[in-house]
């Protein structure tokens, strides 16, 4: 089983997150920011991963530091549990319809790290939520997990869509590239990607 606990602890943050790549999108989230836990819980869910979070941060100062350690957090658990990356597939990509947004994800196992994000948000906030720490989120985690991801918007007027398709397109490309091939390669011509 590709699972793994993380514990991270900081003047910050207190965070513990489990993650089982093999799972069934079972999820437990309290990080005390609520639309990112929904955000979290629909990533789970659509990439079929069990994922538990805990977190206590400073959420009085505001929600940076809570969204940008739980991306660490959450890429070093994809990291540690697919180890050499032997057997995976290594690319996926995902066009996700939400309502009226429109998102690509495509992501590559590559061993590095790297963002490209083309993601314009039509609002600073959904509720209480800057939208720019989804952005804050995912460079946090790609930098952790080694992976190159492009996430762009394609169509979309409405910022918690957006947000919404982007969690869920780069669950859905993550769930294609981590399967299992059946074989034990590593899938590149180097014979390595971390």
């Amino acid at each position: 089983m590709r699972q793994v606990q993380i514990t991270r602890k900081t003047g910050e943050t207190d965070i513990t997150l489990t993650l089982n790549v093999d799972g069934t999108g079972q999820h437990s989230i309290q990080t005390g920011v609520g639309f990112f836990d929904h955000m979290l819980a629909g990533f789970a869910r659509h990439g079929s991963f069990d994922l538990t979070v805990q977190c206590q941060g400073d959420v009085w100062v505001d929600d940076h530091h809570t969204v940008e350690d739980v991306g660490i957090c959450l890429g070093q658990a994809f990291a540690q549990a697919l180890g050499e990356l032997r057997g995976v597939e290594r690319f996926g990509h995902m066009w996700l319809p939400m309502d009226e947004a429109l998102v690509l994800a495509a992501v590559d196992l590559s061993g590095r790290g790297m963002l490209c994000w083309e993601v314009p948000m039509p609002t600073e906030k959904v509720g209480t939520f800057d939208t720019e720490l989804a952005k804050e989120f995912w460079i946090a985690f790609v930098r952790q997990a080694n992976c190159t991801l492009h996430l762009r918007k394609l169509a979309g007027e409405n910022s918690h869509h957006l947000v919404e398709g982007v969690f869920k397109a780069a669950a859905r490309s993550l769930k294609q590239a981590v399967a299992l091939t059946g074989g034990e390669e590593i899938p590149s011509t180097k014979g390595r990607l971390v």
